[in-house]
């Protein structure tokens, strides 16, 4: 019952705060730093309704370069209401194209300057990802990615997409790692308190000085560390 009730309250909000970020993104179409507010929009009362606790421990993000790649786990549609606490200013996301189609939350997606992609075209995809460069090095802007393209339902990172790495070796800009622990599995949405959720964000690894040669090396990298993060946070997370 709690579990219906609380899926009730979350259509509510989804379209209420759909409503209110459209009107935000028509009072100032595609300025970069609504998709932070947008992203509180959705957050904030979700964590309310959900009863989900989330802690995090993202120095490096609110203390990150004017232009960098943001990189996170990508586990549910939940990511969206998970994340939202801590995407930093003038941060814009990769998107599939077909996201436009969603009623508000696409035009909300679209007027705050987010890049939506044909990933079933590759080589328009690639240029979408490409264009990215000059946002990256001379906007103060700064661009977060789902590496691994869809979700992994709380299990294992799936391998990672070549085009967040593309985008930050193309413009010299630094890769900040973020994680979520594998909070899919165990959220408890028919009981009171629903969980614990940690969000922790990685040292920011420099591309200077990288070429597209390094890319692989840089993968793996990236994706090391972002499954220690997750296995350690899940390990406090059991013990506590």
């Amino acid at each position: 019952m709690l579990f219906v009730l609380r899926m009730l309250l979350m259509g509510l909000h989804f379209v209420l705060a759909g409503v209110l970020g459209v009107m935000l993104g028509l009072c100032r179409p595609f300025n970069p730093d609504n998709s932070r507010l947008c992203a509180r929009l959705y957050a904030l009362p979700a964590m309310c309704i959900l009863r989900l606790r989330v802690r995090t421990q993202v120095d490096t993000l609110v203390d990150k370069p004017n232009g960098c790649v943001i990189i996170a786990n990508h586990q549910s549609n939940y990511d969206l209401f998970m994340f939202g606490n801590v995407v930093p200013r003038r941060t814009v996301c990769i998107g599939k194209k077909s996201l436009k189609w969603v009623p508000l939350f696409g035009q909300l997606f679209w007027l705050a300057g987010n890049v939506l992609i044909d990933r079933g075209n590759a080589i328009k995809a690639r240029q979408s990802m490409l264009t990215t460069t000059h946002t990256l090095q001379h906007e103060d802007t700064s661009i977060w990615v789902f590496p691994e393209g869809t979700r992994n339902l709380g299990e294992d990172l799936l391998p990672f997409k070549k085009g967040a790495f593309q985008m930050a070796i193309a413009a010299g800009v630094p890769i900040i790692p973020v994680c979520v622990s594998s909070y899919i599995q165990h959220m408890r949405l028919n009981r009171w308190r629903s969980g614990d959720i940690l969000i922790r964000s990685l040292p920011a690894i420099p591309t200077v000085g990288l070429s597209m040669d390094d890319m692989p090396r840089l993968i793996a990298q990236c994706r090391e560390q972002m499954r220690e993060c997750i296995a350690t946070m899940d390990r406090q997370l059991q013990a506590a």
